[in-house]
């Protein structure tokens, strides 16, 4: 038993969880906290409303029309809610960690795709062009339509790669 004083060797006073899920972005949770309490506001206009027209107040009429425009911005501000993350998630991204062997190897398969890429553009470059590598246009040929189309690079008329 110890008294008020000491404290017990390797014991924390106060031991921080991790938290699951990261914090919301500030434009997000602004629209949020506007939504709750537009639709909590709305909430009570409406028991108000019930309230009233259950004694026959005159107040009934105004305040079922205050439920009802309370309603259409409420559905505004969790549409608010909506968009901006959207827009959020848009503009800044979406950090993640790739924790996936797939992600890995899909990564490394891009970077090779990339890096082929760059070395068949960099060899075309310092390549000189011979007179068989010109482009010079075939001759005109009928289409489909009837109507006569000059093709390059001996490409079929009509078709798309």
């Amino acid at each position: 038993m110890g008294t008020a004083g000491t404290r017990r060797p390797g014991r924390e006073l106060w031991v921080e969880d991790p938290v699951g899920r990261r914090r919301m972005p500030d434009p997000v949770r602004t629209a949020a906290v506007r939504a709750v309490l537009l639709v909590s506001l709305t909430m009570i206009s409406t028991m108000v409303a019930y309230f009233c027209s259950v004694t026959g107040s005159s107040l009934a009429f105004p305040m079922m029309l205050a439920s009802v425009g309370g309603t259409v911005v409420s559905t505004w501000g969790v549409l608010d809610v909506w968009v901006t993350r959207q827009v959020w998630n848009q503009r800044n991204g979406v950090v993640s960690t790739p924790r996936s062997t797939a992600r890995r190897l899909r990564r490394e398969r891009r970077r090779a795709r990339r890096q082929a890429r760059r070395e068949g553009r960099s060899s075309a470059r310092s390549r000189p062009a011979t007179p068989t590598q010109t482009r010079t246009p075939t001759p005109t040929r009928a289409s489909a339509s009837g109507t006569q189309q000059a093709g390059t690079h001996g490409e079929v008329a009509g078709a798309r790669a």
